[in-house]
């Protein structure tokens, strides 16, 4: 299947859920310099629009720094007064997925099942994620690939170093991650060590 390209070098997302502003930019760079580009800081972390602001500031030259958790058409203008260049939703809500097209945001839709999935697409999705992933297993992903047009394909939920090249064989084109890459108050060594397993696992499975 012939899938559009992406925006970003390395397919991977990482989500910063529950990050705060005195520790965002620390984080972050260890993200940019292992080479991550695309990057989730959500709607439901503390005071996220001056993260993502700080972030973008930053990195914004280096990476697309987002809000995810986006479920409100007002959080898709709120992130792109902060800065950012990526909306990432947890379900298909069609007036948000619309909003990020009519104003040139990239986004990532969230969905649970085909109907959802064409129905983001119909809105204009560019790009999907199933979620959560882990409770319905690589399997989905080779039976939607049946009937999906050739939209990318993100797996978000649950996703472990382990796991990725599961996904990644099913025929995602990207995926998600975030409790597993980081959780709030851990150290940035932390995040440097799992953002490394997550790209090299990423890369080996393409090898």
């Amino acid at each position: 299947m012939d899938v559009p390209d992406l925006p970003f070098r390395l397919p991977l997302v990482a989500i910063l859920r529950g990050i705060g502003p005195d520790d965002v930019v620390a984080h972050v760079e260890a993200l940019v310099d292992a080479g991550y580009d695309a990057i989730e800081i959500p709607t439901n972390s503390p005071d996220w629009r001056r993260s993502l602001a700080l972030a973008a500031t930053a990195f914004g030259d280096r990476a697309r720094i987002g809000a995810g958790t986006v479920l409100e058409p007002a959080q898709v203008d709120a992130l792109l007064e902060a800065g950012g260049a990526l909306a990432v939703t947890p379900d298909a809500r069609p007036p948000v997925i619309e909003r990020a097209a009519a104003r040139g945001v990239p986004a990532i839709a969230g969905f649970a099942t085909p109907t959802e999935a064409l129905a983001a697409i119909a809105a204009g999705a560019p790009m999907l994620k199933l979620f959560p992933a882990a409770v319905f297993g690589p399997g989905m992903v080779r039976a939607l690939r049946a009937v999906l047009p050739p939209v990318p394909l993100f797996a978000v939920g649950g996703i472990t170093p382990d796991s990725l090249p599961a996904w990644r064989a099913a025929g995602c084109q990207g995926a998600g991650i975030g409790g597993e890459l980081y959780r709030a108050g851990q150290p940035v060594a932390r995040t440097r060590e799992q953002a490394r397993r997550f790209r090299d696992a990423w890369m080996g499975a393409s090898a």
